[in-house]
């Protein structure tokens, strides 16, 4: 069977199950665990497919995906990018720390800076983070149960006089054209916030995120200092962002 072939039959089989897991599809195609992790590769760079734990399913197919599968999709990749993020917070730092799945991965790595602050709306980051030495400041608002995040509004929460460093943010959505954008409306309005109000920001996004342009945009590039993401991006996009002042860093394994 011809890889075109394959790969038209996998996402056929997808439009029927909603997920196939790596050994049905080695099984189902009579191909060698190599050949349909290249297959995955490039209908992931393509955009047609996600990988989860153990398999893959359709890209969008049900819009944003719940918080308990993003924590487990791409996690190597997303434990990877955490671990490059951390390499850029500093002892002595107050840093922000959005409530995605990937920025959730930084809390359980920079434990060990000493006298660090941390702003956050994402309760899975309160609870890595709320015995551990690191001053925890939450801000306040609407809990968002589907993204276990407080979603935060400027009566509830004055957020001008937070004095952030670095703002590590996550998203749904990245392309050259429009910057970085998500699914929520809420969720974008704390984000660009911490844009506004951040000396640095960061943007934390695992590789399927690029040539996705989602619901709500949160800020073009111009206002993106760097992107950490995993080394299964598209090549083509280091050029582009070349052309840029927003810095393409690729976490290695």
């Amino acid at each position: 069977m011809l890889p075109l072939e394959r790969q038209k039959k996998m996402l056929d089989l997808l439009t029927v199950r909603e997920v196939l897991k790596i050994n049905e599809l080695t099984e189902e195609l009579d191909i060698s665990i190599d050949t349909l992790r290249r297959d995955i590769n490039l209908l992931t760079r393509q955009g047609k497919i996600e990988k989860i734990y153990g398999g893959i399913k359709l890209a969008g197919r049900f819009g944003e995906s719940s918080m308990e599968e993003r924590m487990i999709n791409h996690l190597e990749e997303k434990e990877q990018i955490a671990r490059k993020c951390c390499e850029f917070i500093e002892d002595g730092d107050c840093i922000y720390i959005d409530s995605g799945s990937t920025t959730y991965q930084i809390a359980k790595y920079m434990k060990h800076r000493k006298k660090l602050t941390v702003i956050t709306s994402s309760i899975p980051v309160i609870q890595e983070l709320v015995h551990s030495e690191v001053d925890l400041i939450i801000i306040g608002g609407k809990i968002r149960k589907e993204e276990q995040s407080v979603v935060a509004y400027d009566y509830i929460f004055n957020f001008h006089e937070l004095n952030i460093r670095k703002a590590f943010i996550c998203c749904s959505g990245i392309t050259m054209e429009r910057g970085i954008s998500d699914y929520n409306m809420e969720e974008a309005i704390t984000r660009k916030k911490m844009i506004e109000l951040a000396s640095e920001v960061y943007v934390a996004a695992d590789s399927t995120k690029f040539g996705k342009d989602v619901m709500v945009s949160i800020a073009p590039l111009e206002r993106i200092d760097t992107i950490v993401t995993d080394a299964n991006v598209d090549r083509s996009y280091q050029a582009k962002f070349k052309k840029t002042d927003t810095k393409l860093v690729i976490a290695e394994a």
